[in-house]
């Protein structure tokens, strides 16, 4: 299997600064392109064990999304709006016309706008545990909704930590990671860790820049609907369960129904014994991703198969 840690670093230009790339490349290089849209608070290496999974058979390209990690000195302005056009630069960078686009929960959202926006990009989606509207509670201030659903991935934010590894404790007691603790978590967070003078740390997440495209994913209709908007093949992956590893994940049957989801169109999923962020981590999450971008991939062009992969609990 491939080693995560074995990638390629660049910055493109973009408005506003540079923004940071990470490549995994294919055994071949002629081999088809995906391009990886990480979540809100996250980075191009919340995507290392689907680069393992995939396993050298794709190239995958995954950017820090402005104001975190290695984008973070990226200038104003924020929002998913620059987010797209963002993306956009890494395919034009890249000479890609079309190509094949995964985003993990912020990252759905990015790429399901992008591909309803310019729909001559995209071959075909990969949305991972976001994306689909979530049920709107229109009296609640939208920061206040963010921070009460993100909860800990928010908080950190104002929050200074004595050093390294006390920042990586915060994340231990985290109750998505615990019993799921991994190198590629680690080399993740060490990525986000922003090392202060005086040797403290904090997150390297702008919060303006956070808070932005949160509050885009629960205000923005065009955004919400671009799930139902996009042209292109769709597959919808969820986490059975939720973000703090609650039994009830971000999406149902009832949720996606009333997001007005068309399963004749969406390919969808749910991935056991994932939450919201191991759905993407070491093991089945990952190995399950990776299958998925791998197929994505070598059928461009292909309606999606309604074969998925083994020990899916498929959509009803």
């Amino acid at each position: 299997m491939a080693d995560f840690r074995d990638f390629e670093e660049y910055q493109i230009p973009v408005k506003g600064g540079e923004l940071a790339v990470a490549r995994w490349p294919a055994a071949d290089p002629g081999a088809p392109t995906v391009v990886l849209v990480h979540g809100i608070t996250a980075n191009a290496l919340a995507w290392a064990a689907v680069a393992e999974a995939v396993d050298r058979r794709v190239n995958l390209l995954a950017l820090d999304l402005r104001g975190r990690a290695y984008s973070r000195n990226i200038a104003p302005p924020w929002g998913l709006d620059i987010d797209v056009d963002d993306v956009l630069a890494v395919l034009d960078d890249v000479g890609l016309e079309r190509a094949v686009l995964a985003g993990h929960s912020l990252g759905a959202f990015v790429v399901c706008t992008l591909a309803a926006r310019h729909p001559e990009r995209v071959e075909s989606l990969v949305a991972v545990d976001g994306g689909a509207r979530f049920a709107r509670v229109p009296e609640v201030d939208p920061d206040t909704l963010l921070e009460a659903t993100v909860g800990p991935a928010i908080r950190k934010l104002r929050m200074t930590f004595a050093d390294g590894e006390a920042y990586l404790d915060f994340h231990r007691e985290h109750p998505s990671f615990v019993g799921h603790w991994s190198p590629q978590l680690t080399a993740y967070l060490g990525r986000d860790t922003l090392w202060l003078p005086d040797g403290k740390v904090v997150s390297s997440c702008i919060e303006d820049a956070i808070r932005a495209d949160g509050r885009q994913i629960i205000t923005d209709d065009f955004v919400n609907e671009a799930i139902n908007t996009a042209t292109c093949p769709v597959t919808l992956l969820c986490a059975e369960r939720g973000i703090l590893n609650q039994s009830q994940g971000l999406y149902d049957d009832g949720i996606l129904a009333a997001a007005g989801i068309d399963r004749s169109r969406v390919n969808i999923a749910w991935i056991p014994g994932t939450n919201h962020y191991t759905i993407i981590g070491p093991g089945v999450g990952a190995n399950t991703v990776g299958t998925e971008l791998i197929w994505h991939a070598e059928h461009q062009n292909a309606v999606p198969s309604t074969t998925q992969p083994l020990n899916l609990k498929l959509g009803a």
